[in-house]
Formats: structure tokens, sequence, C-alpha cells
């Protein structure tokens, strides 16, 4: 071995662990062969009946010579032999046959005979001995080498191998930070655990996707709405249901102790590593989670869209952001809302009532009291409470039975002339009732406006309008939301020959409301002139100018729609003061029942006539309003008897509290 005898003088006296790696390990190994057992025997044996074989074996190459070459290349094709001899045994039953090995033979072919694998075989008869190399070496290079050679098994080589306190790391090369890190080893762990995981969730799109599942859905009722708790009884009651149910739970506890055991043995290889693996593990869904995942299958799947349902806003949150997945919500029947039977036409609100309630804008009221009683205070009936067809009809028409005569109040702009739009223009349409008109009520179901341009105009205005209920401060009135809500919009009519539009806001009786003063904002969306666009547009009109007369409009005529209600405010206020006095005396507010629920049918009545509010968001509170412009109570009055019939509502009647929004 002069080759090698080379080698170890080349090492010196104190070669590195990298020198020991390349001049020795990588060319001669670790380990010399001492001894060891070659050979062995290897047999087949095949036991024909010949008389079956003649009587089965019609073709000429199936007979006992052609068995015999087959048999003759066993040593080369072990397995390709033993599959066509297998076939032969199960079609014809005429022959058997069985292997025999005895000895450490581990060769399959003779191909690979020069392997060294392939032959010595590490049983109990091998006898197979190897040395370390280090036994060949000089004294003083031994323990180099014992040490090299576990750094380059143990290491890769890519550090020097120690071991400390009975604890054997690898203490890395510059070169290799990572070289305690089994990086690959990692790597196939998080790609299993994100297998786990996506089986994981596979799992539950499996249980959605199941009959039991879809049948479950299919029974629910969607006449009305489902709360989560009776939800919770037809899910317990589907007996299918919950055995499929069970599966589920059984193959995620299964696929969570998989998980968990992956999981500890990513973190104890990961230990001396840079970074530490991040892994959440999976969660099972509640019965709860479920529930909701069962109303949002009802309520949020729609348009090809889903959402996820939540019951406190009977609202969707949908993954899109938009709420195309929301379907109609269907109405409550039962509990405090009393509702018989959601509305055919629309199941969003409710179509019938129990008895003791009354069905108003598709939702039931309670009937506390009779309506003829209320009509002593305000007449709510009158002759003008038409149909909705009827009364569309009429403002179209602009029926004079339906004006009321207001007073129109600008600082900014006069009728009949023609003003610049580009600023904003104010004016009010009021009644100045608590002067002229102090025994009504007046509601508003309709607006017009006559705007007249000049020819060619680019104009286009756009109005803010805010309605004052019962007189009171601008700060006390509430802005039309059209468009939002269900709320109507402006309609917008050419009149003939002219140019001259008709702009009328028609509110019929789904959004009539109280109203004593009207304030109207005017601004335009005008396409301006580019020498105008600086101008302050508040200098006279000049119609002789083509640039500035383009864009000045006129309001020829405003005209606001509707009717007024007799109103006996010196009843009323004796009422409201018999109330508030017992209030303060600490008497019993339901020893005078009656007035309390008069007041209540009153309050519950003005109140419907709010403006539309904000799903969620409570509906203004006119009745204050009332109180305060009307028959003059202080802030602490109105308190003490909305206060007293609020008491009265949920203690004595057991009636759900209604929240409003304070307006004036």
């Amino acid at each position: 071995m002069p080759e090698f005898q080379r080698s170890v003088r080349l090492l010196g006296r104190r070669p590195t662990t990298q020198q020991f790696i390349d001049t020795i390990i990588k060319k001669y190994g670790t380990h010399i062969l001492i001894s060891a057992t070659l050979g062995g025997e290897e047999a087949l044996t095949m036991y024909l009946a010949k008389n079956k074989l003649d009587r089965k074996l019609v073709n000429a190459t199936q007979n006992v010579e052609a068995l015999h070459q087959l048999a003759s290349s066993y040593f080369i094709d072990r397995d390709g032999t033993m599959r066509k001899l297998h076939e032969i045994q199960i079609s014809t039953n005429a022959i058997k046959v069985t292997e025999t090995r005895t000895g450490p033979l581990g060769c399959s072919s003779y191909d690979n005979l020069d392997s060294v694998s392939s032959i010595l075989l590490q049983s109990p008869e091998s006898k197979l001995h190897l040395q370390g190399l280090q036994v060949i070496f000089p004294e003083y290079l031994q323990e180099k080498f014992v040490q090299s050679a576990l750094s380059y098994i143990m290491c890769n080589g890519e550090g020097e191998y120690a071991c400390h306190n009975n604890q054997c790391i690898c203490q890395c090369a510059d070169d290799y930070p990572q070289c305690n890190c089994p990086i690959t080893d990692i790597q196939i762990m998080e790609n299993t655990l994100l297998v786990m995981s996506e089986s994981w969730a596979a799992s539950y799109k499996d249980f959605e996707n199941s009959d039991e599942f879809k049948s479950f859905l299919k029974r629910l009722p969607s006449t009305h709405f489902l709360p989560i708790s009776s939800v919770h009884l037809l899910w317990g009651s589907d007996w299918d249901l919950q055995a499929r149910y069970r599966l589920l739970q059984s193959s995620l506890e299964i696929q969570r102790l998989k998980i968990q055991r992956t999981a500890r043995k990513l973190f104890s290889l990961s230990v001396r590593c840079l970074h530490n693996p991040s892994h959440q593990m999976p969660r099972e869904r509640s019965v709860m989670q479920w529930l909701n995942r069962v109303q949002s299958f009802l309520y949020c799947n729609e348009n090809g869209f889903w959402g996820t349902f939540l019951e406190s806003q009977k609202a969707c949150v949908c993954h899109t952001g938009a709420t195309l997945c929301q379907r109609p919500i269907p109405c409550v029947i039962g509990g405090n809302n009393s509702c018989a039977m959601c509305s055919l036409a629309n199941i969003s609100q409710c179509g019938s009532c129990n008895k003791g309630y009354k069905l108003y804008r598709g939702r039931c009221e309670p009937q506390n009291v009779d309506s003829e009683r209320s009509e002593q205070f305000i007449s709510f009936e009158t002759d003008l409470d038409f149909q909705d067809l009827e009364l569309k009809y009429l403002l179209q028409k602009m029926d004079s039975r339906l004006y009321i005569h207001t007073t129109f109040i600008s600082n900014e702009i006069r009728l009949e002339t023609f003003f610049d739009p580009r600023w904003r223009k104010r004016m009010s349409l009021t009644l100045k009732s608590n002067k002229n008109r102090m025994d009504y009520l007046h509601m508003i179901i309709g607006l017009s406006m006559k705007i007249c341009q000049m020819r060619n105009s680019s104009i286009d205005p756009m109005f803010f309008v805010y309605v004052n209920p019962f007189s009171g401060s601008h700060s006390e009135g509430w802005s039309m939301p059209f468009g939002e809500h269900g709320y109507p919009r402006w309609e917008k009519v050419r009149l003939q020959n002219s140019q001259c539009f008709n702009w009328t806001l028609l509110l019929g009786n789904r959004w009539k409301t109280f109203f004593e003063t009207v304030h109207i904002y005017l601004r335009s969306r005008a396409k301006i002139p580019t020498g105008l666009r600086n101008d302050t547009g508040q200098g006279p009109v000049d119609l002789a100018d083509p640039n500035k007369r383009q864009i000045y409009i006129k309001i020829s005529d405003i005209q606001v729609f509707g009717y007024s209600l007799r109103f006996n405010a010196d009843l009323l206020r004796s009422a409201v003061q018999q109330v508030n006095q017992s209030y303060t005396q600490g008497t019993q507010f339901y020893s005078s029942s009656s007035v309390m629920l008069l007041l209540l049918d009153i309050r519950d009545r003005i109140n419907r006539l709010a403006p539309p509010s904000a799903p969620g968001k409570p509906q203004q509170d006119l009745f204050s309003c009332m109180l305060k412009h009307r028959l003059k109570l202080n802030n602490s009055e109105m308190i003490r008897v909305n206060h007293a019939l609020d008491m009265y509502s949920t203690e004595i009647l057991k009636q759900s509290d209604h929240l409003t929004a304070k307006l004036c």
C-alpha cells in the first residue's frame, strides 16, 4: 500500500480535521474489513404433476422443456421468473414452486455481485468483522483520526464533533453556521405539517359536502328567521347528522395527535438552528361555530359570494368586502315582536301579527289602547289618508288638496329671478305654527320645485334638504337621506317647449313625516368655463355676458305637499302633566294606567313617522321634539315623562324598550 503510506506521511505530525478528511477518509473510508463469511446456498424447486400439465397446456412452448429453460433464468431475473411461474401455477395447478436460501448470501443477480453490500450480510451467520482505520496509524495520529472520522460522519465535514457532559454537538465552521441544523429534515417536517393542515381543512369540507349535512340544510325552514338557539335544537335532533359529526370528531382527533407528534419532532430537530420554525396547531370548530356556519350558509350565500353571518347585527360580513353575498334576512316570528308570519311579498318584513299587536311598516306594534282615544289629542287619521297608488297619482297631478301654504324665506335668492348657483344658496319653507296655526300638526308627503335654466346650460343642481319636525333651531332638524335605506330620490321631468324642469320628491305614505320648516340648500355640479373658475359668484347677475349666462338658473315655484292634523295641545298637556306630577311625587305610575297607555300609543305613532335610520342605529325621537316645541316642556320635564313611559312599558307591559336617538 505505497499510496496509502504516502498519504499518511503527507499528514505530518499535527494534521487538521479537514486534512484527514481530504487525504484519508474520502479516499480510503473509516474502517477496514478484518474477516467475513461469503457465499451461501439458494435453490429453486419445482414439483410437476405431468398428467395435469399435459392436459392443461396446449401451447407447445409450455411443456417440461420450457419450464426447465424458465427455471434456468432464475438467477438472472429472479422477479420476472417467479412471476411467470406463479402465473402458470395459478392457471394450471400443475406445478408447485418453492425457494430455499441458506447461509449469508444476499446477491439478487449476477449484475451486483461486485457490490459489497449485496454479498456481506449482517446476520447471525455472517461473522462479519470490521476494524477502525486508526489501528494502522501511528499512535500520535489515532485520536485525531477518530475525531476527524466522527466529524465527517456526524457533521458531514462541516464542523468539529465534540462531546461535553454527555451531550454531543457539532462545533460549526465559519463557512457552515447551520451545520447543527438538519435543514432537509426540517423542510420535510414542515411540508408534512402543511399537508396535514390541508387534510384538516379537507375534513371540514368533506363534512359540509356530506349527504347528511346537505339534507340538514335543506330541511331547515326558510319562511322565517332562525336564531342560533333554534338552529341548535334542530342540529341536536338530527340523528344522521350527529352520527356523521361524531365521525368527523374522531377523524380530527387522530389527525390532531399526528400533527402534535410531527410538531414535536420538528421543534426537537430545530433546537440548534438559528431560526425557530413557526407552526400553529389547528383548532377544532366548536358547536357554536358550526351553528354560525349554518346561519352563514342560509343567509350569506348569494350571487356566488360567501360571507359570515353576525346575528347581533342581522347582517353578513362578505369575504369580498361588498354586500353582494347577503340574502334577504327573513323576519323574526314570536317573541317580543309577536309576528305570526313573514310577508310573502317581502320575507324580511312581517306579514301578519298575533292577537294584541298591529302591523305597521312590516313590523308588529303592541295595540295597547283604542286608537279612537288618541284621535282626541291628534287626528292621525284624516280624509287625505289615500292609498299609495292614489297618493302617487295625486302628487304627480299636483292636486290642490295636497297643497300646504308655507312662507318662503331666503336672503340669497328670489323666486322668478335668475341667480348664480355656483356657491351654496339657502332657502326655507316655514309654517310658523306656533304663531298662526297652533291647533295643527303638519305632515309632508312630497316636495316640488320648478327650476329654469338658460339655453345650453351645463348646470346640474344638487339639493340638500333638512327638516325641522316641530320648529326649533337648525341643529334640531334631520337631513333627508336621498337614495339610502329605501328613501326616494328626486325625479326630474322637463316641461314641454321650455328650459324648465319639474323636480319632484315623492315621499308617499311610507316616508311621510312631521314638518314645521324645510331648509333647502342648493349647490351645482356645473362645468364652469375656465375664465369663471376663480370668480366668486357673488356679484350681480349679468345676462348680457354669454359665458356667465349659461350657468344662471331661477326657481319659479316651490311647493310642499301634505296635510294638517288637528292637535289639541291643552288636552295633551294636561295628560303629560299628570304623568309628570305622579313621577315627581314618587307615586306608583301605574295608578293612571289609562293615561300611560294613551301616551305610549301617541309616542309610538309619532315616532313611527321618524326618518329612516341606518341598520343597527336607533330612530330619531320626534315625540320629545313635540313635547319641547309644541307643549313647551323643559328638558327635565321631557326626561321625566319619557322615563316614566319607558318604566311602564318594560316593567308593567313587559315589552322590549325601543331605543331612540335624541334630536331636540
